[in-house]
């Protein structure tokens, strides 16, 4: 599954196509995508032509593209409207020109941009877990800017759907101090902790297994058990590979994942942990092991991650 890298990724690629673009149609090849909007394809297509989108915005691994006013009185009244998309497990969104398409397409959106012309915005998804809707944008409880966006363009205004969703520890407003006070409350395994979308966004288990490495901390650590110096280190080692595998364009293992123009990412050269079963581990060459974990897989090594009491 695509996560937090890989999104910011496909987001910063599709930012200058998107930021200005007027959508002039939309076409929906099946519905099973659109499965999280609220009303039938039609809708989907009405509250979308006509509009412009004015910013790429993410939270953790939800990419949303705030609406400027709606046409005709589309929307609900008085309600600012973002078109929210996740990628769920083979989901792409791929920046094409008008003569190009792609297998395996599930919505296509023809877009008008004033500085670079008319462009096609394909959303591929092979097992259809991902997903497209139009929803409603509140108003954030800190007052911060919602999600990431590169040019600073996202106001203090989030989806509905992703409002639960805690920051993720690349947003500028990620409040360290209350992450770190809610991990220790948790009383549970440090790498579930991580994964806990409620308490940080975008952690998946490649980033969670290779963050764990780097502070040697074992995955079963008990987060009330993690002390504060530790827990801290983990925080930067978390922002480290996050920022990391961004310079490398994520990880792809197959053709599942790959940015707005179809390439790879090649952050699987540099791990450390994940995928390493058996093989020597770099700091200490001892091998790494992998344990069954939450239908995954724990990637570590028990010589440099001991549980500590």
């Amino acid at each position: 599954m695509p996560e937090l890298p890989e999104v910011e990724v496909v987001r910063a690629g599709l930012e200058p196509a998107v930021t200005g673009a007027t959508v002039s149609s939309v076409a929906v090849f099946d519905a099973r995508s659109l499965r999280r909007h609220p009303a039938p394809a039609e809708d989907f297509v009405a509250r979308l032509v006509g509009r412009r989108m004015r910013a790429a915005v993410r939270r953790g691994k939800f990419l949303w593209f705030p609406l400027d006013d709606a046409v005709e009185d589309a929307a609900e009244e008085g309600v600012p409207e973002a078109l929210v998309a996740h990628l769920g497990m083979s989901g792409q969104v791929l920046l094409r020109d008008r003569a190009a398409d792609d297998a395996r397409t599930r919505v296509r959106l023809e877009l008008d941009h004033p500085e670079h012309g008319a462009l096609r915005l394909n959303f591929v998804d092979q097992r259809i877990f991902g997903s497209m809707a139009i929803d409603g944008l509140l108003p954030t409880g800190d007052g911060e800017p919602g999600g990431y966006a590169g040019d600073g363009a996202s106001g203090p205004l989030v989806p509905s759907r992703v409002a639960h969703i805690a920051r993720d520890p690349l947003d500028p407003a990620f409040d360290d101090r209350r992450f770190l006070a809610a991990l220790a409350r948790r009383r549970t395994g440090v790498k579930r902790a991580l994964l806990d979308q409620t308490l940080v966004s975008g952690i998946g288990n490649i980033y969670a297994d290779e963050s764990l490495w780097a502070a040697r901390v074992h995955p079963e650590q008990p987060t009330d058990r993690l002390s504060r110096v530790r827990a801290r280190r983990l925080l930067g080692e978390v922002r480290l590979v996050l920022a990391r595998a961004l310079d490398e364009g994520g990880t792809s293992f197959d053709a599942q994942y790959v940015n707005v123009n179809g390439a790879s990412g090649y952050f699987s050269h540099s791990l450390n942990a994940y995928g390493q079963q058996g093989r020597p581990c770099p700091r200490c060459g001892r091998p790494i092991v992998r344990e069954a974990f939450m239908n995954r897989g724990s990637h570590y090594c028990p010589f440099c991650q001991r549980v500590r009491v």
